[in-house]
């Protein structure tokens, strides 16, 4: 295995724990207090009541499964889909750094660690000379 999938394997690694992290402390910070909050006001629509807990979590799922992903494709894809599934996967963690760090305007672990999974997808990618 050469360098170029180990740092896209160590990104992916970064991601899933991020991911989970960010999962356990969205549920028991957020989703709870929120979800309180939403089931006592009937002005809300059931649907939207039911749409609360999924849309807090999204962003853990996809964090989750592009980890997956890029640890996937270290060991078992090409230099070619490895560089569409970077692409792909580094827009979601930078879609979450830029959030987290607009949100949290100061250094905190999830937009440092995010990023830190982007400097390695970039130099999978640009490393692999594709």
């Amino acid at each position: 295995m050469d360098w170029q999938n180990i740092a896209l394997g160590l990104a992916g690694a970064i991601g899933c724990c991020v991911a989970v992290v960010h999962g356990f402390l969205i549920e028991r910070l957020v989703a709870r207090r929120i979800g309180k909050l939403v089931a006592a006001d009937t002005r809300l629509a059931p649907a939207i009541r039911r749409l609360l807990w999924p849309l807090l979590h999204l962003s853990t799922f996809a964090w989750f499964l592009g980890g997956l992903a890029l640890i996937g494709a270290a060991v078992w894809l090409e230099r070619e889909a490895q560089f569409a599934l970077g692409m792909f996967v580094g827009s979601l963690y930078l879609y979450g750094a830029v959030a987290n760090l607009q949100a949290t305007r100061r250094f905190h672990p999830g937009w440092v660690l995010m990023v830190a999974a982007l400097v390695l997808i970039a130099a999978a990618l640009i490393g692999s000379g594709s």
